[in-house]
């Protein structure tokens, strides 16, 4: 199982990227858990400066930038 994390704020571009990121995991057809981390404290722990960022299994992917479907199931595969 997957684990895809949203960091950010809950701004439009943070929930563009969840939306974004559970189309892909649909589209692939994997299993994945989606959390959407919002505390500024946790979301400086993994070194994010600039939100909203896509985090894998515990892994920063992207941030500052609303990833397309097509580019976040590259990640995913």
């Amino acid at each position: 199982m997957k684990k895809i994390k949203i960091l950010g704020t809950g701004c439009k571009r943070c929930r563009q990227l969840a939306e974004n990121a559970e189309s892909a995991a649909k589209n692939l057809g994997i299993d994945y858990e989606l959390e959407k981390v919002t505390d500024l404290n946790e979301i400086v722990q993994f070194g994010v400066m600039i939100t909203p960022a896509l985090v894998v299994d515990d892994q920063v992917k992207a941030s500052g930038k609303v990833l397309s479907p097509d580019d976040i199931g590259k990640i995913l595969e």
